[in-house]
């Protein structure tokens, strides 16, 4: 028995409206491999680095640029922060101040997380770009990866392009860089569409004489309370650091976790609590492999000396938690590490972590 006409047109007409819809949400949005390779900016005439040389690292979330003069639509936990992006001249001041800070710290390695590349709210800008041109006289090379993209997200507060990357910069040759997708945290067919996806960015530097360093960089999810999704991403980056291991790969991993540091949730006042686990999904690294803080460190008596966060919300004046970390290789000797604090309060919400290393050297 064959269907009325019109309810036959009507049909047709609802899985025409579907499809369109679903081809336009693909065409808007970005669908990465599982692991792919990410563009890597380097000369031949770089460096490269040599067997027992001492080596710095910075890691720093620098909030797209926007300094600390915001309390953002997402900042409060009611998602009822007032701004929805920074000015022109708040733009170009953080970038004059990123500037200074690197040039005056001169990492090896920098680590560095949310910046913005053709996102409508930060005005199209590529912000890695924007660094690298005035310091192309430190860093010759650099590497990148999106975890957010898309050329327009409905959400009330943004309604335009998105463009979010992990980039890093370093003074030594980098001789080829992959983006590995971090587990997404659930959301319905159409949300995660427009999510961001998360990365592990791992640039590899040859070191002479044979073997390489592996560069990690990464921005765990934020606003993943309720499911396992801090779980599985601290267990897909355990894996690849176990791997590395395994293959005698010295390596070094630093990034804004969105994680406390085991035992310092306590510390934190009650209404702060809620974008935290009690018992820290970090856990699983600092059990295994050494970190900048190191345990003692974020929860002794100077433990203020290591925060990394100072949120965007007007109840909170000062750092009060460590998010941001180094962790390295048991082939990697610390020689020190700090968290720079007293020129970077106004910069961004988050500090920046600084390491020194020894390299190993050859058998």
């Amino acid at each position: 028995m064959s269907l009325p006409r019109p309810l036959r047109l009507f049909l047709l007409s609802v899985a025409s409206l579907v499809c369109g819809t679903a081809a336009l949400i693909y065409s808007l949005t970005w669908h990465p491999a599982a692991r792919e390779r990410a563009d890597v900016n380097c000369p031949a005439s770089a460096p490269i680095l040599q067997p027992g040389q001492a080596l710095k690292v910075m890691s720093w979330n620098v909030q797209y640029l926007a300094g600390k003069g915001y309390v953002f639509w997402y900042d409060l936990a009611d998602g009822s922060g007032p701004d929805r992006r920074p000015s022109a001249a708040d733009l170009a001041i953080t970038l004059d101040e990123v500037t200074r800070v690197l040039r005056d710290a001169q990492p090896d390695i920098i680590l560095l997380q949310e910046l913005h590349n053709g996102a409508k709210a930060t005005d199209y800008q590529n912000q890695l770009a924007l660094l690298q041109e005035r310091l192309s006289d430190l860093y010759p090379c650099s590497t990148q990866a999106f975890y957010w993209k898309a050329a327009f997200v409905p959400h009330p507060k943004i309604l335009g392009s998105v463009g979010m990357q992990l980039g890093t910069l370093s003074r030594f040759q980098i001789n080829r860089s992959e983006r590995l997708q971090l587990p997404k945290m659930p959301a319905d067919p159409i949300s995660r569409q427009f999510n961001l996806k998360r990365a592990l960015l791992v640039s590899h530097l040859p070191i002479r004489g044979g073997g390489e360093l592996a560069a990690i960089n990464t921005h765990l999810d934020a606003f993943a309370q309720g499911n396992d999704t801090m779980q599985r991403q601290v267990a897909m980056t355990r894996s690849l650091l176990d791997q590395l291991q395994a293959e005698g790969t010295p390596w070094v991993l630093g990034g804004d976790f969105n994680l406390l540091p085991p035992g310092q949730y306590a510390s934190l006042p009650p209404s702060q609590r809620s974008w935290y686990s009690p018992d820290s999904e970090l856990q699983s690294l600092a059990e295994r492999f050494a970190m900048v803080p190191a345990l003692h460190d974020a929860n002794g008596d100077e433990q203020a000396r290591w925060y990394t966060h100072i949120p965007n919300d007007p109840a909170i004046k000062t750092a009060d938690r460590t998010l941001d970390y180094l962790f390295y290789s048991p082939q990697l000797t610390l020689l020190d590490a700090h968290v720079r604090q007293q020129d970077t309060l106004r910069i961004s919400d988050h500090l920046p972590v600084v390491a020194r290393f020894l390299l190993p050297t050859q058998d």
